[in-house]
């Protein structure tokens, strides 16, 4: 099992800069492919971007690629999204997740609670 910890999250102008963190606790950190969701309000979860496990791949939503970069180190137990270029449309609240010897963009089996993201026009 592993707990997420999210953080990084704030309020940014349009074209600013974020870098979100995710700290994972657990002995087997190496063993999850990781991602990143996020949700707006009134609309459904969406997928972000995924790094497997041992950070060699990595894949991102359309609406996100070529602006955000997902990364992951594992001896430290943490994932990070880098986002620039950040639109309005970006804000929402951002999930770390895990999946369990999972694919990148199969089933998440484990949450963090969430962090803000605010981009002002």
């Amino acid at each position: 099992q592993v707990q997420l910890v999210e953080s990084g999250g704030g309020l940014v102008q349009t074209g600013g800069s974020l870098r979100l963190s995710c700290a994972a606790s657990g002995r087997t950190f190496s063993s999850y492919t990781m991602g990143w969701f996020r949700q707006a309000p009134g609309k459904e979860r969406e997928f972000v971007a995924g790094i497997s496990r041992s950070g060699g791949n990595q894949y991102y939503a359309d609406s996100v690629k070529g602006r955000f970069t997902i990364s992951r180190d594992n001896a430290k137990k943490a994932v990070h999204l880098q986002m620039n270029s950040l639109k309005p449309e970006d804000t929402a609240v951002y999930y770390c997740a895990a999946s369990y010897l999972g694919t990148l963009v199969g089933k998440y089996d484990y949450w963090g609670q969430g962090t803000q993201v605010t981009v002002s026009s």
